[in-house]
C-alpha cells in the first residue's frame, strides 16, 4: 500500500492546508483526501505543484508500506 505522509511534510514546513491549497491551486477538499490517506490516484502535476510548494521530493510524501501476508 501507498501511504501518504503530507501531514507530516506540512508540519516541516510550518505550513496550513488552505495556505497549501492557494500555493498548488488545489481545493481543500482534494488536499484534504491526500492528506487523510483516501486517495485513491494523484496526477503527476499535482505532486509536482505540492512538491514544489513544500520544497521536498516525491519520496518524502509517498511512502510504500508492503502489504502483510497471511
Amino acid at each position: 500500500m501507498i501511504l501518504v505522509n503530507l501531514d507530516v511534510m506540512m508540519a516541516r514546513r510550518k505550513i496550513s492546508l488552505n495556505e497549501l491549497s492557494d500555493r498548488v491551486g488545489i481545493t481543500l477538499a482534494n488536499l484534504s483526501i491526500l492528506k487523510n490517506n483516501r486517495a485513491k490516484a494523484i496526477r503527476f502535476s499535482t505532486l509536482d505543484a505540492i512538491c514544489r510548494a513544500l520544497d521536498c521530493q516525491p519520496s518524502d510524501i509517498l511512502e510504500f508500506i508492503p502489504d502483510e501476508e497471511e
